[in-house]
């Protein structure tokens, strides 16, 4: 079978590869930064820390700005398709996200066979079936975008209502190939590497000797389940092995035994792992930005987190990460799987509504 166009595009160039690395360095360096002002009380730490991933944004959005511009000023071919499979991939909103596979049979190129995911309302999904016969649009140079048409002109819906389309063997293009453990872990290396040179950059300010009578030493309390510690801008727990920041009521403890007796004190970031929470607190006197940690959505928190494992596309995930964010006083919550697929990142808002995914 002849394609209409050229294969599509993989991550695994080393375009793709320096992105991963670069990204990752960005992420590393901004976060330690931005945790590390808030510990020390270094402004410059905090606008960095939030001014590099703005700047970060703007660079690659300007420098990828031409190319979306050619790929808008194509022209989208209609054709129609017969839908070979669909698989329903989660969701819990109004529109699902379904796994179709599709053979698509334009007029005046070769039929060719692509694997697509597109979001489905609930009250529509009854109107797609195996082997049903429906209208999709598709770059001429991408035909792996394809996208299936759901108010199709009078014209194409008569002409799919009384088609029969013929199956072409596989396998069926996809939109991203894997990215294999080389994305994963040169993204992981420039994280690292970021916040290993924030660290070494400012170590004078963050490791340095303080001034006497003004430093304020850590409190730092432990049982044989849990470990806790203190300080003027941070908080962490750590739990013991078998059990899960996830597991029932367990968040909530943690968080609680943080904000214990500083009922007025709100939070600029929660980041939650596994085993590990860690609470950067607005600085004293601050009161205008940040959240109340404990207004977390706790009973939403697990599903979130088992969304974005099984929905972003991310082969094999091996760990999670989930943030809250209040540094606007909007909570925004966050979730980043890291797996041999690459990454993805998951997007509700502060009641664990869903509002965007990224995949790898």
């Amino acid at each position: 079978m002849t394609m209409p166009a050229g294969a599509p595009p993989t991550h695994h160039t080393p375009a793709g590869l320096a992105l991963g690395f670069l990204t990752g360095g960005v992420i590393g360096a901004s976060l330690t930064a931005f945790i590390s002002g808030c510990v020390v009380e270094k402004v410059p730490l905090i606008v960095l820390g939030l001014v590099l991933p703005a700047v970060y944004g703007l660079v690659l959005f300007g420098s990828t700005l031409p190319r979306r511009a050619r790929e808008a000023a194509v022209v989208p071919r209609t054709a129609l398709a017969v839908i070979e499979s669909m698989e329903a991939v989660g969701g819990e909103t109004s529109d699902v996200p379904v796994r179709f596979e599709l053979t698509v049979a334009p007029d005046e190129a070769p039929a060719y066979r692509v694997e697509i995911r597109q979001d489905i309302n609930l009250v529509e999904l009854p109107d797609y079936r195996p082997r049903g016969v429906v209208v999709v649009e598709y770059p001429p140079d991408r035909p792996w975008k394809t996208r299936i048409v759901k108010r199709p002109t009078p014209e194409w819906e008569e002409r799919a209502a009384g088609a029969q389309v013929d199956s072409v063997p596989g396998p069926a293009m996809k939109s991203d190939s894997p990215a294999g453990c080389a994305g994963g872990l040169l993204t992981l290396l420039g994280l690292l590497l970021g916040a290993g040179a924030v660290l070494l950059l400012f170590r004078a300010d963050l490791f340095g000797p303080a001034e006497s009578g003004t430093s304020r030493r850590p409190s730092v309390s432990s049982s044989s389940s849990s470990t806790t510690t203190v300080t003027s801008g941070t908080g962490t727990v750590t739990i013991g092995p078998g059990r899960s920041m996830l597991d029932r009521g367990e968040l909530r403890k943690a968080v609680e035994s943080l904000t214990r007796g500083a009922d007025e004190r709100r939070a600029l970031t929660v980041v939650v792992q596994d085993r590990l929470l860690t609470i950067v607190f607005s600085p004293t006197g601050v009161t205008s930005a940040g959240f109340d940690p404990r207004s977390l959505p706790y009973d939403r928190l697990p599903g979130l987190v088992e969304e974005a494992r099984t929905t972003l596309g991310v082969a094999s995930p091996k760990s999670w990460q989930l943030s809250a964010d209040g540094v606007t006083g909007s909570l925004t919550l966050r979730v980043m799987v890291t797996g041999d697929g690459g990454t993805g990142t998951l997007e509700a808002d502060g009641q664990g509504k869903v509002l965007r995914r990224t995949g790898s």
